[in-house]
């Protein structure tokens, strides 16, 4: 990736966990990342990097005063939005039924965030770059390729981020895709929903990363011996082959072998 994300496109994910080290020690060695422990006048934030490029973020659990959380939070994958400006973006999260559950914040020089509620209940970032953009590697091995919210209430979530975001929402065009939805900014599809009764009773709504890799059935193998755990065992879909994993913590996270779209004759 070079230059910044267009607003409405997810452009970086992080994951908040009980062991910092530990989720460090897990994804470098699953997926060829570098990362170590941050700063402490960065609260410890690290920075992960494949290829020198910055593919993620992990932190560990914290009170903003540096305390330990009681009780400790879901670990949990976050995806964040590109905006060119929080200040506005948040306004309209308001205004369109959402709530803040981190307001803007600046982070250095790097950019300013926030923490956002949909009115279905997902949990998402935003973001609006300074001199970090975001994600400086997709779509290759061990790189963010996809991110997908589930939700209760598909027209409501569509609703709600085309009118904080410039993004539209349409059926997917892939054969057999069924009622899947893609968010576009512009022509591009940057990201999908679907409705959560397709998943296991019980799941509560939320934003899901996806990686792609070069084997999923190497990965998966691979996570379960590191102490993970499959939540759904690889499987061929329409879009590739996939798997649904969770790390020791219990982040979830999706993997995929990605099928390149059929060329017309």
């Amino acid at each position: 990736m070079n230059g910044p994300y267009k607003p409405g496109t997810p452009c970086w994910i992080d994951l908040m966990v009980p062991d910092q080290q530990a989720a460090l020690d897990f994804y470098c060695d699953l997926f060829g990342w570098q990362g170590e422990v941050g700063p402490a006048e960065q609260g410890g934030y690290s920075v992960c990097l494949l290829k020198g490029k910055p593919v993620a973020g992990i932190m560990k659990a914290m009170n903003p005063d540096g305390t330990v959380p009681d009780p400790m939070p879901p670990t949990a994958w976050t995806t964040y939005l590109a905006t060119d400006s929080i200040d506005s973006t948040l306004k309209s999260v308001t205004d369109a039924g959402g709530s803040v559950m981190m307001g803007a914040m600046d982070v250095m020089d790097l950019g300013r965030m926030a923490v956002i509620t949909d009115p279905t209940g997902a949990v998402v970032g935003l973001w609006q770059a300074g001199t970090f953009d975001g994600a400086g590697i997709v779509n290759e091995h061990g790189a963010l390729i996809w991110n997908e919210l589930s939700t209760r209430d598909v027209p409501a979530a569509a609703a709600f981020y085309t009118s904080i975001l410039p993004v539209t929402t349409a059926r997917s065009e892939m054969p057999d895709a069924g009622e899947y939805t893609e968010f576009k900014v512009g022509d591009r599809a940057v990201g999908g929903m679907m409705d959560l009764a397709k998943l296991p009773a019980g799941v509560p709504p939320h934003w899901m990363p996806y990686f792609h890799v070069d084997d999923v059935d190497e990965i998966q193998a691979a996570a379960v011996r590191a102490g993970g755990n499959v939540m759904a065992p690889a499987f061929d879909m329409v879009a590739g082959r996939m798997a649904v994993l969770s790390d020791p913590q219990g982040g979830t996270f999706s993997v995929i072998k990605a099928t390149a779209p059929e060329q017309p004759a």
